[in-house]
């Protein structure tokens, strides 16, 4: 199965929302070299699902541009919050690993859960590690290798 990044997001600071820069390089164990949330953890790269976006504008939530949710890639075709812990995927040219879906919501009262109650990222975002380097681009295709446990 395979989807299609729609933004490569990053922000200069944690809890700020991401802005959309078209292509990133993604750094091997490391993560985006232009985001605050790289590093040497487990949490390097975030992503969301188109669907997460369509599920909040169904809610009443307007004006979502992507990163609003503070996701590093933003992807079409593919439910990332449904992958297994371990899976790896491809997305651009670089080899991601699923290390977390979810998390503790940083920012309580952030603007999507004043406006319409809720907030997905911390139900539906995934976060991965880099395995290996490559760049990503809005257009470049998000794909299953190998499905995780």
């Amino acid at each position: 199965m395979a989807g299609k990044v729609l933004a490569v997001n990053v922000s200069e600071r944690r809890g700020e929302i991401k802005q959309n820069i078209n292509d990133a390089f993604l750094k091997e164990n490391y993560g985006l070299a232009k985001d605050a949330h790289s590093g040497d953890w487990h949490r390097q790269v975030s992503l969301l699902s188109l669907s997460s976006y369509e599920k909040m504008q169904a809610m009443g939530a307007v004006g979502l541009d992507y990163g609003v949710f503070a996701e590093n890639i933003t992807v079409s075709g593919l439910e990332v919050a449904e992958l297994p812990l371990k899976t790896r995927l491809r997305v651009g040219e670089a080899i991601l690993e699923v290390t977390q879906i979810g998390k503790k919501c940083d920012n309580h009262g952030c603007a999507i859960k004043r406006q319409v109650g809720t907030c997905l990222m911390p139900i539906e975002g995934v976060f991965a590690r880099v395995l290996s380097s490559g760049w990503v681009r809005v257009g470049d295709q998000a794909e299953i290798l190998t499905e995780g446990r």
